[in-house]
């Protein structure tokens, strides 16, 4: 089915659905199955709110921007803002349980000669790009730095193998797996993260508070991540790095200088922290409640 006639279909079935059931508001999180039903909502006039996680909007959420009554943002919006900003609620992104307990976990930067402990992701598919470039980079420093790192790296399961050899190689601990279950626990763990920078990855980094070094997926929709890791380069938490600009080279004098400066280090996890929103699921909560009660 063309996806004109998908999206016309769709709101026909929402007209229905919701001129039965009545709700009291109506809030649409992103994403083309959500457009029908928010259409039919708009067009129902019924109270309306949508969600972004993202500093851009995304193309669902950018036709509905400036039709519903209320934009719930996590960040301020790099690009394709509604026309009425102050319509824009800034709630921030909910993350997990298990980050909102590690809101206030202590960060104290890896001294001289002290163990660092570096987590690496790419998002829950992993990224072929940070399993070659890491290990390049870490076998690049001098050996009394190099032999300090412990690393938890999350790989594709067909990148495993030669990950493990180049760090073997190098003499670097590491722990690699396909998937953690338990990531805030080891984002809270890490003196440093290199990652994706994923609205949710962005926002648990922030909850958290932990220094960063931001590779944005260069493919992402609208180049969202590169906006999403500016907000934190911006603040003074992160380190954007784009990966058409990365090398094994610049990736090791980055972790140079940042090791060099644990200060510096502990103002990023600062800096992060007070961009965190542990309780933007209560403040999203508290919004439907909102529009749903005519408050919004």
């Amino acid at each position: 089915m063309p996806w004109r006639l998908a999206i016309l279909s769709g709101i026909i079935v929402g007209l229905r659905k919701l001129r039965r059931l009545r709700p009291a508001a109506v809030i649409g999180f992103g994403g083309y199955p959500s457009l029908p039903v928010m259409i039919a909502a708009w067009l129902c006039g019924f109270p309306t709110a949508i969600h972004e996680q993202n500093a851009v909007l995304g193309r669902a959420n950018r036709v509905m921007a400036d039709r519903v009554h209320v934009v719930a943002a996590s960040f301020p919006f790099a690009r394709f803002a509604p026309r009425d900003e102050s319509r824009v609620v800034y709630t921030g992104n909910p993350v997990r349980p298990e980050a909102v307990n590690l809101a206030h976990a202590t960060y104290e930067p890896p001294r001289e000669g002290e163990a660092v402990n570096l987590l690496v992701f790419g998002g829950s598919q992993g990224a072929r790009a940070l399993s070659e470039i890491v290990p390049a980079a870490l076998a690049r420093l001098p050996d009394e730095v190099r032999r300090r790192f412990n690393v938890v790296q999350q790989s594709r399961p067909e990148d495993i193998a030669s990950a493990r050899a180049a760090y073997a190689a190098a003499g670097i601990a590491v722990q690699i797996a396909t998937f953690f279950d338990d990531l805030p626990a080891r984002m809270a763990h890490a003196h440093l993260v290199v990652s994706r920078s994923g609205a949710s990855t962005i926002a648990e980094l922030a909850v958290i508070g932990r220094p960063a070094i931001l590779i944005p997926y260069p493919f992402a929709t609208d180049d969202h991540q590169t906006a999403n890791a500016q907000v934190m380069s911006e603040a003074g938490a992160a380190i954007l790095a784009q990966q058409k600009d990365l090398s094994a080279e610049s990736l090791s004098t980055i972790l140079l200088s940042m090791l060099a400066a644990p200060e510096e280090l502990a103002q990023r996890a600062a800096a992060a922290r007070e961009l965190g929103i542990p309780d933007a699921a209560v403040r999203l909560a508290d919004l439907a409640d909102q529009l749903g009660t005519g408050r919004a």
